[in-house]
């Protein structure tokens, strides 16, 4: 694997993109907000790196909205977290925000895309 330059390390979430990240993540199995952070991390070879000032407000904005929920339980580590679970509403909305992103990222591709010779 090659490495990624530290210009690039880093990269912003497109508005919308880090609840898509979250339900994605919640989609394997319930996790902590430590846990989710880690698996975004590490699921883009250490590309997004997503800070507690935004991931905890999406969780409390996806649990608002229903799309996932949370209870307190204890660790492995004995602490106590707060872990969150995919909830039947926010499968649901994972599979449209999946398809909104294909759909994007496959008219980004197109314009990407060299154009056929009758049309340069």
């Amino acid at each position: 694997m090659a490495d990624i330059p530290s210009s690039v390390s880093r990269i912003e979430l497109l508005q919308g993109t880090l609840d898509l990240l979250v339900l994605q993540t919640l989609r394997w199995g319930p996790r902590h907000g430590y846990g989710i952070a880690q698996m975004i991390r590490a699921g883009s070879r250490d590309v997004l790196q997503v800070d507690t000032g935004s991931l905890y407000p999406a969780l409390h904005r996806l649990e608002k909205a229903g799309a996932i929920s949370a209870e307190w339980e204890t660790s492995e580590n004995k602490q106590r977290v707060r872990v969150y679970r995919l909830t039947a509403a926010g499968r649901k909305q994972l599979a449209a925000e999946r398809s909104k992103w294909e759909q994007l990222a496959g008219a980004i591709a197109g314009v990407m895309a060299k154009p056929a010779a009758s049309e340069s």
